[in-house]
């Protein structure tokens, strides 16, 4: 889909979803997770080697981010992403929760 398009029929809230929930677990296009993939093989040649210890596919992955971060860290994140995209924030009053 081009960006003209996917951009009239998704909501900047949308988007900014998408991009939050993409830093978290990588990229979302099946065909850029090679790095899955890769890792199989890489810890099957390893293991066939017969190494002192067995790897896992898990090894080999990528890390995406060195530590976790917190919830108020990943929502600046949104925050950010939802400005740059020409979002808006509604705030609502944290009194008023169910309403």
């Amino acid at each position: 889909m081009p960006v003209r398009e996917l951009l009239a029929r998704t909501s900047s809230r949308e988007i900014t979803e998408w991009m939050a929930y993409e830093k978290v677990t990588g990229p979302l296009d099946s065909r850029l997770r090679t790095d899955i993939a890769a890792s199989i093989v890489a810890a099957t040649v390893v293991n066939s080697q017969g190494p002192k210890r067995k790897v896992k596919p898990s090894d080999f992955i990528p890390v995406w981010f060195k530590r976790r971060k917190s919830t108020k860290e990943i929502w600046q994140d949104v925050l950010k992403a939802n400005a740059a995209l020409g979002g808006s924030v509604v705030s609502r009053d944290p009194t008023q929760e169910g309403g």
